[in-house]
């Protein structure tokens, strides 16, 4: 089973969802973990932040809420980024943000 790798700012925001959200959200990391590949509705590709990354997604009654992975390294599942998504389309300075906090944890893993 592959290690998940959390930035702290994504593990930080994980932790101020919901107490439900969180649960799910903690079954499909361990899932991933396990080598487990997810498609829509749960998880799809986010070729705009860069190629192999996906978001996984929950929804409750308070909304929506997204965590970014890249399970494509051999050794572990780096989750970078989470937040509540309140529009329809992922705003774009989530998405920046996203690509910086990829970049540093693969630099890091270099």
């Amino acid at each position: 089973m592959k290690p998940a790798l959390f930035h702290p700012k994504a593990r930080d925001a994980i932790r101020k969802f919901p107490a439900e959200v969180r649960r799910e959200f903690g079954k499909l990391i361990f899932d991933l973990q396990k080598g487990n590949n997810f498609s829509m509705p749960l998880s799809r590709p986010m070729a705009s932040v860069a190629t192999g990354v996906e978001e996984l997604r929950v929804r409750d009654r308070s909304g929506g809420y997204r965590v970014f992975y890249y399970a494509k390294l051999r050794d572990s599942v780096v989750i970078f980024h989470a937040f509540a998504k309140k529009t329809q389309k992922t705003p774009p300075h989530e998405i920046a943000l996203a690509q910086k906090r990829l970049k540093e944890m693969v630099d890091e893993e270099s």
